[in-house]
């Protein structure tokens, strides 16, 4: 599903008047005409078409952030999938004001980049990610990682961000994120590392100069963050199917 497929970003249509558009044969932008809804509603409908295509065109993910509901945001990904970033973080503990971010992995296009405590790790590093990203996607990010990000190092997130986690219990997907993986059929390397192995991996690294148990952290988050686009692609395809799809003569 594409985001010209949606109306719902535009005043005044909820998700009934968008599934009576659809059901009319107005499965996209290009579909809509005056006569369909009430005047007033005609135009909110033709200021988003215009403002998201302009959008659209400039690859502004942060409009269609702002006007779709969180629930929704999923369908930013047919159109932004190249610029999509999967990231996951690390960390000595649960509380920000007293621990610290060991590691963040970020997954965008082909590519995994992993910064480190101590090396590479920095404000200014995770800024330009960020920055290079049109929408975020974590799982549970949005209470622990993002948070844990802006209080360690004074950031500002403001790209739009999609938690999984919610969008995962849409489609009836619960618990944490090795659950849901294993409930659609996405296989671990090393199942044995959890948060807390995480946490005693990164002491021994620390405190030992053990690289052997960096290398084993920095592969678990890694695959943390690339398991989420092979999550996100099966949840966007289930709602697609289950949203979109039945509506569609």
């Amino acid at each position: 599903m594409k985001l010209q497929n949606s109306f719902i970003g535009a005043r005044r249509v909820g998700e009934q008047t968008e599934r009576k558009l659809w059901q009319q044969g107005v499965t996209h932008w290009d579909d809509f005409e005056d006569g369909l809804l009430g005047p007033k509603t005609t135009e909110y409908v033709r200021e988003f078409i215009d403002a998201a295509r302009e959008s659209l065109d400039a690859g502004d993910a942060s409009f269609f952030g702002e006007r779709l509901p969180s629930g929704s945001l999923w369908r930013t990904y047919g159109n932004f999938a190249d610029d999509a970033c999967f990231f996951d973080i690390e960390t000595t503990g649960l509380d920000s004001a007293r621990h610290d971010v060991t590691t963040v992995s970020l997954h965008r296009g082909d590519e995994t980049r992993t910064y480190v405590q101590g090396r590479d790790l920095t404000a200014e590093a995770l800024r330009e990610e960020f920055a290079e990203s049109s929408v975020l996607v974590s799982f549970n990010g949005k209470r622990f990682d993002q948070p844990f990000l802006e209080d360690n190092f004074d950031l500002d997130v403001t790209t739009p961000h999609l938690d999984l986690m919610y969008t995962c219990k849409q489609v009836g997907l619960s618990g944490g994120l090795k659950n849901v993986e294993k409930g659609v059929g996405i296989d671990r390397d090393d199942d044995d590392v959890d948060g807390r192995e995480a946490v005693r991996l990164w002491h021994r690294y620390d405190r030992d100069e053990d690289d052997a148990a960096l290398d084993r952290l920095v592969k678990y988050n890694r695959e943390d963050a690339e398991n989420l686009r092979n999550l996100l692609e099966h949840v966007h395809e289930t709602l697609r199917a289950d949203v979109f799809e039945p509506h569609v003569r």
